[in-house]
């Protein structure tokens, strides 16, 4: 989906971290805070140029550290040019997800934005041919 042609938008992505654990162990956490940085920017680099070549320009990309519901809301709140968030849903028996689920249910009053799920189950072309 080009999300340039919805009102010149942009796409954010975000990628949270969960914190380490062992916060007694000053430089062993500083360690394993920069590995969990590196593979962070790994992976959101590499879903940024899937974003790139869909919509022609680079997404914004916010890596933090926390809980996922609590940070992607903090961010929500921070940053007033994002306009509607899209989830994807897991597909297996489990549910949804964790976002998914909290963002349907309680903590969708928290909420600023329209809330779009992509069900997991959908193919690349079924996507395609919905936006």
């Amino acid at each position: 989906m080009s999300e340039q042609s919805i009102a010149g938008g942009r796409v954010a992505m975000l990628y949270v971290m969960e914190p380490p654990e062992g916060q007694q162990w000053g430089a062993v956490v500083d360690l394993m805070r920069a590995e969990a940085r590196q593979q962070a920017e790994e992976v959101a680099a590499r879903y940024a140029e899937i974003a790139s070549s869909l919509t022609g320009q680079p997404p914004a990309i916010y890596i933090r550290e926390g809980n996922s519901r609590d940070e992607l809301l903090k961010l929500l709140a921070e940053d007033r040019s994002i306009s509607v968030l899209v989830l994807g849903a897991a597909s297996g028996s489990e549910g949804p997800g964790p976002l998914v689920t909290a963002l349907t249910g309680k903590f969708g009053s928290q909420l600023r934005v329209p809330l779009t799920i992509v069900p997991g189950a959908l193919s690349e072309s079924e996507i395609d041919a919905i936006s």
